[in-house]
């Protein structure tokens, strides 16, 4: 068991996770998000390999822009190439013009590798690694040695693999990292070789991981737990393949879970906004439902689930939500329970003044679940609905018809046409609009009829328009769901409408956006 009380982070996201299928970052990209990890509290960012591309050239130029308080940028390269010294290899260079305090090199541990894809013997992949640290060491470098494939090697030849790491630590390594790059370690194999290693190496120990068998987060801590004072890994586990060890689950398991420091106190509330910033710089949609940070990490759904949760909020969730700076929420749908609206009324500041509201509107969600609606991505129809079914509520406004027309004529191309007439208190509006499509058009037309009793709508947009066939064996006819995001300065909400006519559906959650921006917005 590691009898340290802090574990070193060590971030490769910038280097290791820009691996991943999809990701390119930019420099000014990796700037900011190597700000956002330093703010964050982590020890090392490991920002690139500075002999590879012109981009981590560039980063490594503008590394004095960066206002760091807490990390160490690390600049990443491999042992000096076979048959050659580390003071005439250009990437043992590069790392030395990188101008960062610390230098990861990463090296061979598995004779399958050393044999076959550096083509050379084992006695000269041992000198590699004894020179390139050493030489690194005299130029006052902290090293961290990444012994790669460390298990895979292990698994082949225990002793060779062992030799490889001795080599290190004699030659001045600061850090031996043992790596399970293939990702196919199990976590009781790793526990068992960093007991033998942490017996016989008195060095700091580092842990990196894949997670090729769904296994990254839980390998990192069974090496924690056998030693390892150090843990590599990525925001949102961003890697090559299946992914790296994710610092999003290993940092709030280790503080919170295992009681063990590893970020500055109380930065751990700055994992949630860390996570979606850097997914919204590396252009990627969030994954909402990853432990701690996803946006459904925290979300209840079942009636069972939520009464209980209304007596303790601890009785469905193993953590406060908050302590990693995300929150609890409530999901109304078909499986829900009167608990549901309660806390979703609280969540919206709507008062319920009797019971049979509650009552109501459940049993008409469920109702229209049935029918194809689905309510938990928009709850502002939601919200609306607990209001109109409120004693003595009077709905803003009254549609009375609407029509929508598509035509193409000549010169004007394709475009469309939309009537509507609504009664505001005792007046009657008739307006119309023309639009790129009928959707466009009824929204034109009913924000003119509207606009002169609320002019709160000029500061209220559509933002998102999205359309979902729920059975195509009826073709054509198929039944459609729409879901409509509006916002306005401060807020974004989503309301929903479901109908085999594409413009009824789109019309329905149009009518539940606008009247839940006038009435509760």
């Amino acid at each position: 068991m590691t009898n340290s009380n802090e574990i070193k982070i060590y971030d490769t996201t910038l280097r290791d996770g820009t691996q991943r299928e999809g990701i390119s970052l930019s420099c000014d990209d990796k700037l900011r998000i190597a700000q956002r990890l330093d703010d964050l509290g982590v020890h090392y960012i490991e920002a690139g390999w500075p002999g590879s591309n012109p981009k981590d050239v560039e980063f490594f130029e503008r590394m004095p822009e960066l206002n760091l308080q807490n990390a160490r940028i690390t600049s990443f390269g491999s042992t000096c190439r076979a048959n050659s010294d580390p003071d005439q290899d250009n990437n043992i260079k590069a790392l030395l013009q990188s101008g960062t305090p610390t230098c990861t090199i990463v090296g061979k541990s598995w004779k399958l590798h050393v044999t076959e894809v550096l083509q050379t013997n084992l006695q000269e992949n041992l000198r590699m690694i004894e020179q390139s640290i050493a030489f690194l060491k005299t130029n006052n470098k902290e090293v961290i040695y990444d012994a790669e494939h460390f298990f895979d090697g292990y698994f082949n030849d225990p002793e060779y693999a062992m030799e490889t790491i001795v080599y290190a630590a004699e030659n001045g390594a600061d850090t031996i990292v043992l790596c399970d790059t293939n990702g196919g370690t199990m976590p009781w194999q790793i526990g068992s070789i960093l007991e033998k290693i942490r017996k016989k190496l008195n060095i700091t120990l580092g842990i990196h991981t894949h997670n090729d068998a769904g296994c990254a987060v839980a390998n990192a801590l069974i090496a924690v737990q056998n030693g390892a004072t150090h843990v590599q890994g990525t925001i949102n586990g961003y890697g090559e393949r299946c992914g790296n060890a994710n610092l999003c689950s290993i940092i709030p398991d280790l503080e919170l879970k295992m009681g063990i420091s590893c970020l500055p106190e109380n930065n751990i509330n700055k994992l949630y906004e860390t996570s979606h910033f850097i997914a919204e710089v590396a252009n990627l949609s969030p994954n909402e439902h990853q432990p701690y940070v996803g946006h459904s990490a925290f979300a209840h759904k079942g009636g069972i689930h939520v009464s209980a949760m209304r007596r303790n909020p601890m009785s469905y969730q193993h953590i406060d939500p908050e302590l990693v700076g995300n929150k609890m929420r409530t999901i109304v749908s078909e499986l829900s329970g009167q608990g549901n609206l309660h806390s979703k009324a609280e969540e919206f500041g709507i008062k319920l003044d009797e019971k049979e509201t509650v009552a109501t509107v459940l049993s008409e969600i469920k109702q229209l679940e049935s029918q194809g609606f689905s309510f938990e991505a928009a709850e502002a129809s939601v919200a609306i609905r607990l209001k109109r079914n409120q004693p003595n509520y009077q709905p803003p406004f009254q549609v009375l018809d609407y029509s929508a027309t598509v035509q193409n004529r000549q010169k004007r191309g394709t475009f469309s046409e939309a009537l509507v007439k609504i009664r505001v208190q005792d007046q009657e509006f008739h307006t119309a609009g023309d639009g790129n499509g009928p959707v466009n058009a009824l929204n034109i037309a009913l924000r003119k009829a509207l606009l002169p009793s609320f002019p709160k709508l000029e500061s209220i947009h559509l933002s998102d328009f999205k359309v979902r066939i729920l059975d195509g064996r009826d073709g054509t006819a198929s039944l459609t769901r729409v879901l409509i995001d509006m916002h306005d300065e401060q807020e974004r909400w989503s309301t929903v409408g479901t109908s085999a006519n594409i413009i009824e559906a789109s019309w329905q959650a149009l009518i539940d956006g606008i009247e839940y921006g006038v009435i509760l917005r």
